[in-house]
């Protein structure tokens, strides 16, 4: 893409703009509700009265489409998740009893966190959660609105039946331990040999086998796979998918846009790997249009092998003025890619095809749904990025409103763990939009980066690819933030921004961050172990020359960087070591890193940063509501224009979906 001066003025009036923070937009409520650990908010679609009415139309039927595959993630992630949906749905809407109780009061929370958490174990920490109210008033909820299943409620109250979501065990079966939904009545060894023997290490296209299907051992003892696709599992959720595709592909703003959906279409009937591949390669192409969206079986970080994943689904639009600096760092690609600490090895010699544009999300849903990242990157299959690239995305308005509602409060984490007022400043004036260059940095450069040696496959590294490819993003990202060329492009305002990032992911990988785990339970989410181990790792690394220094003031801990030029060269030592680990797919090596600095969490300061955030009345959590896409009709019959309501109640919100795309 092409960089004009205009561009470039763009860029830099947004770096400059900076140091006097943002400001929030005219007023508009954020923060809808507060429950548990969980807050949600809802956000807005800035650029969607700038859309023709075709590309409205265009993405209010991706929208759809989205929407049908709610069921599909909720089945994936326990098979008891859609029974308990169904009996809370049962009783929220049809107990005529008293809803003023403190039962009631409990059962709603807790009706509230399966339905935040697409089931019955936590988001982000997926350990299961039971209700605070007592069984016999649930019984009594359920005998009021005509349930009689007993194996249910014994299933909702039992914290140890299918205790963890992906299990992390380091001695059980963690196949066989885990709740998800994507093996039955199988081993690990059974199904890690069932995959060997389809694996061909010559092939240079190779298949992501295993991403879109449920691995089972039936009855006459063999191992099968049974496809998720029309016709098969969720084939009526997907047949729902694939009618709204259709009816978008009839708004779409080009023709790679209608090639990748009939692509799309193809493969949820077929459920043919190499059709995903054709789609996600078609995909990639599409840089031009102003709406885009996700749809499928994507991620794998919910499988305890890393091979299966969850279905999921968003729309976006591009922010034009904000995608300015995503297509500046798209276009210095190879720059970054030649200079990158690792070795040369295992850099891309030619990078292809890496597009980045800052959007704001139309609709959530599935597993980016009511909890959502603010940034992606795809496709995941490493020959796809080398050879045709990928696209990424910094999600603007997902960003904005988790500073909005934030302002909301009263009360900051800022001002409680932040060791001086000087860093509470530096942090004020830079850090928000720090944040979001290191998510372009992750994102756009950081996944699309480096290389795997010939015959290396991309799931070598099992259980521990997810956790080590969040890291290694994330490293490149942090090593490039704080380097002269990001002042020289104009993304950076100047050579001391990148320290207020610094400052804060260390303070946050080393201590705040645990905020959101139970204590004495381990740090087992993906995206905590990559930042645990950069900040441990660095900790440890730069003790002798006091790099990163842990202080105490009024029985209070903090963390505290005091050479950031080390810092930034520890980054790299990380990031080369990561990369090397990923391209020879060194299984046992990065074992050794999660398993060292990742998982186990010191008690003495897990307790304590529990206790000081507890005191702040802050949810480490959020979540979000979508708006509804209303279409809006004539005295003829004609839809003429499609316009956006902003709803304000989350259980309401999944009581509509309940009723309008419920199809499992």
């Amino acid at each position: 893409m092409r960089i004009t001066l205009k561009m470039l003025a763009t860029i830099a009036s947004v770096a400059a703009a900076v140091s006097c923070g943002q400001k929030e937009p005219e007023t508009f409520k954020y923060t809808v509700d507060e429950f548990a650990d969980l807050k949600i908010m809802r956000y807005q679609i800035p650029g969607w009265n700038e859309l023709s009415l075709r590309q409205k139309a265009y993405a209010y039927h991706l929208s759809e489409a989205a929407k049908y595959g709610r069921d599909i993630t909720w089945d994936q992630y326990c098979s008891w998740n859609l029974p308990v949906r169904h009996l809370l749905e049962n009783i929220l809407e049809n107990y005529k009893g008293d809803r003023n109780s403190d039962s009631w009061r409990e059962f709603e929370v807790y009706a509230k966190r399966v339905f935040f958490s697409n089931g019955v174990h936590h988001h982000y920490a997926e350990d299961k959660f039971v209700p605070s109210c007592g069984k016999d008033y649930f019984l009594s909820l359920m005998e009021a609105v005509g349930e009689d299943n007993a194996a249910l409620l014994d299933f909702i109250y039992d914290k140890d039946a299918l205790y963890q979501r992906r299990s992390t065990s380091k001695t059980g079966d963690i196949v066989a331990l885990s709740a998800v939904n994507f093996y039955d009545n199988v081993t690990r060894e059974e199904v890690d040999s069932f995959y060997a023997r389809m694996a061909d290490p010559k092939d240079p296209q190779p298949i992501s086998y295993g991403l879109n299907s449920k691995v089972v051992k039936d009855s006459d003892g063999v191992v099968r796979e049974h496809k998720w696709m029309v016709g098969g599992i969720y084939g009526p959720a997907i047949e729902k998918i694939c009618e709204e595709l259709l009816k978008a592909r009839e708004y779409a703003e080009n023709d790679i846009q209608k090639r990748a959906i009939d692509l799309l279409v193809e493969y949820y009937h077929t459920g043919d790997l190499r059709t995903w591949d054709a789609f996600n390669i078609e995909w990639v192409k599409d840089t031009l249009g102003q709406v885009d969206f996700i749809n499928g079986f994507i991620e794998d970080y919910d499988d305890p092998l890393g091979r299966k994943a969850t279905w999921e689904g968003c729309v976006q639009i591009k922010d034009s003025a904000a995608s300015a600096r995503t297509a500046l760092l798209s276009a210095n690609a190879q720059w970054f890619e030649d200079n990158s600490p690792v070795d040369p090895r295992f850099r891309k010699k030619s990078v292809r095809g890496i597009s980045a544009r800052v959007v704001n999300t139309v609709v959530l849903a599935g597993a980016q749904y009511p909890a959502t990242p603010i940034g992606i990157n795809l496709p995941n299959a490493d020959w796809i990025r080398k050879e045709h690239g990928s696209k990424s995305v910094t999600i603007a308005n997902i960003t904005h409103t988790y500073d909005y509602s934030a302002a909301e409060s009263p009360k900051s984490v800022l001002s409680e763990f932040a060791w001086s007022e000087e860093e509470i400043a530096a942090d004020k004036k830079y850090s928000s939009y720090a944040d979001e260059v290191h998510t372009d940095l992750h994102e756009c450069l950081g996944h699309a980066s480096g290389q795997l040696l010939p015959g290396t496959s991309s799931t070598a590294l099992g259980e521990y690819q997810s956790a080590l490819e969040e890291a290694r993003a994330d490293l490149f990202g942090l090593y490039y933030i704080a380097d002269p060329k990001m002042v020289e492009l104009g993304i950076m305002p100047d050579s001391e921004a990148y320290k207020a990032h610094y400052t804060s992911y260390i303070r946050n990988g080393l201590f705040t961050q645990f905020t959101r785990v139970e204590l004495g339970r381990p740090n087992t989410e993906a995206h905590m172990q990559n930042r645990k181990l950069i900040a441990e790792w660095c900790f440890e690394k730069g003790a002798d020359k006091n790099v990163i220094e842990k202080k105490e003031r009024d029985g209070k801990t903090y963390f505290v960087v005091n050479d950031f030029e080390t810092l930034r060269d520890l980054f790299a030592e990380l990031l080369a070591e990561i990369q090397r680990i990923k391209s020879e797919g060194d299984y046992e090596a990065g074992k050794a890193l999660i398993e060292t600095y990742a998982v186990d969490i010191d008690p003495e300061l897990h307790k304590e940063v529990l206790d000081r955030y507890k005191a702040l009345n802050l949810k480490p959590y959020g979540g979000f509501i979508n708006p509804e896409i209303v279409p809006v009709e004539n005295e003829a019959g004609e839809i003429v224009d499609y316009k956006v309501e902003y709803a304000s109640d989350f259980l309401q919100q999944q009581l509509d979906y309940a009723h309008k795309y419920s199809t499992l």
